[in-house]
């Protein structure tokens, strides 16, 4: 059982660095950046070139809104790529990279980065 999921974790960071082989975040075109773990989904913005943080969000930020709701793992990771959307565009930020951190583009990942896209982000 350990093993099975101590491969997963490994082949998933394998992933993570062969995509980031040729995506980087530029100045004009930072990286959008996803980590999700079985509760919680984290999203930000780098950009590489200086090795800075720019705009980060996470459904930490979205608290009082789910205890409001019941909200599925799905509906708040679109809240979250609404979340970061808005930042990026008070920033200045328009288009970016999307680096779905090695995970496949399904689910949690698919709907943060529908989220962002509904809100104005281009990728």
């Amino acid at each position: 059982m350990i093993d099975r999921i101590k491969k997963k974790r490994i082949m998933r960071l394998r992933r993570h660095q062969r995509v980031r082989k040729s995506i980087s975040g530029k100045k004009d075109h930072p990286r959008l950046n996803v980590f999700r773990s079985n509760q919680h989904i984290y999203a930000q913005i780098i950009d590489d070139s200086a090795g800075h943080t720019l705009v980060a969000a996470s459904d930490f930020e979205l608290k009082n809104e789910m205890a409001k709701n019941k909200l599925t793992k799905s509906a708040i990771a679109q809240k979250v790529g609404n979340l970061i959307a808005q930042k990026a565009i008070k920033k200045g930020i328009k288009k970016v990279v999307f680096d779905r951190g090695g995970y496949r583009y399904f689910g949690r990942v698919k709907y943060l980065a529908e989220g962002a896209r509904e809100k104005g982000l281009e990728f």
